[in-house]
């Protein structure tokens, strides 16, 4: 496993993936009973891996619950974070929920019971509520990192006008500065592409990646009727709603039969290989469910595409970037052809 900062504005060393505990506890009706997730845990963190992420909404409580027993013994060697904003109890009232600065303090308060810690490393806002202004976040925000219950705060799942407007407020404000933030990406799910990835490269954010398989669907276990998310949760999905993504899960899986390797492997390679080509660190989510998915995910670390196999992957899972990407992209040209002819006549004089 290798190790980077987590983004270009912190000294947080991480490892080359970050463990996703959605799957630790039963509380959704499916998941890892205790001694399973145990052993996700102990083998992730014997193949080097140092970061872990849950939420207080992860299994109603018991992900974080589970972790307050598994990092025990080796908290400090450990970057741990969770998320605010659903609540351990989405009916639990009005003051449960939201990124209001009460429900901040109490949910991270409840957190740090549950995970039997006095802090947390990354602390991430799950989610926009449509209700908290950005001020409000920030300086709760602040106030917990000055108190050390909290020590980085990121933005899961927000837009990137929110999240560059939150920088530059931290910035301007002397707050704790945004340090980075948290999307879903794959081959089946690369609209990131469009704002979210160059906000965060421009601005040196760091950036986890979650569901990397696409919900499972990369793995092509759908196609044989095979149980995953999408029997069991039914929610956080991808189908093979259209032709691309048909498409994509037949390169995958005929890449996967090339290289001797799975689906699941070929899958989380290319988003490896993605992530190494940005200019910020970029950490996949990885969510296995038993010790099998772990071994395969970090099997994945080893599976080098060919060049013509990541291209591959990479041209069949293109998204549009719409406006104003490919309007300026059209610009750009056009201007460089223009340098070019008159590159290609007679010099021109500077003044």
């Amino acid at each position: 496993m290798r190790y980077t900062t987590f983004g270009r504005r912190t000294g947080l060393r991480v490892s080359q993936y970050a463990l996703g505990t959605g799957n630790f506890g039963t509380g959704w009706g499916a998941g890892a009973e205790r001694d399973e997730a145990k052993q996700i845990f102990d083998r992730f963190v014997e193949a080097g891996g140092n970061f872990i992420d849950t939420a207080d909404t992860y299994q109603l409580g018991q992900s974080e619950q589970l972790l307050g027993e598994f990092i025990h013994a080796d908290r400090d060697d450990l970057v741990l974070a969770t998320k605010f904003t659903v609540g351990a109890r989405p009916a639990g009232g009005l003051g449960r929920t939201g990124n209001s600065r009460k429900n901040l303090r109490t949910s991270v308060e409840e957190s740090l019971r549950r995970l039997d810690t006095d802090y947390i490393d990354v602390l991430w806002v799950h989610y926009p509520d449509a209700l908290t202004s950005l001020e409000e976040i920030l300086r709760g925000l602040d106030d917990l990192v000055s108190q050390g219950k909290i020590l980085y705060a990121a933005f899961s799942n927000f837009p990137a006008w929110r999240v560059s407007r939150a920088a530059a407020l931290a910035d301007l404000s002397g707050w704790m500065p945004v340090a980075g933030i948290q999307v879903e990406y794959s081959l089946v799910e690369r609209t990131a592409d469009r704002e979210l990835l160059p906000m965060a490269e421009a601005l040196g954010l760091g950036v986890t990646l979650w569901s990397p398989l696409g919900g499972g669907l990369l793995t092509g276990k759908y196609r044989e009727s095979q149980q995953g998310r999408l029997t069991d949760l039914k929610t956080l999905v991808h189908t093979e709603s259209t032709d691309q993504k048909s498409l994509v899960v037949d390169t995958v899986l005929a890449i996967a039969r090339e290289t001797g390797r799975t689906p699941a492997q070929v899958a989380t390679a290319w988003v490896n290989e993605r992530s190494h080509r940005l200019a910020t660190s970029s950490i996949p989510i990885i969510g296995p469910r038993n010790v099998a998915q772990l071994d395969d995910y970090l099997g994945a670390l080893d599976l080098e595409l060919t060049t013509e196999q990541y291209e591959r992957l990479t041209e069949v899972s293109a998204i549009s970037l719409g406006i104003p990407h490919e309007a300026n992209a059209a610009s750009l040209n056009r201007v460089q052809g223009g340098l070019a002819g008159q590159m290609d006549g007679p010099a021109i004089p500077v003044a």
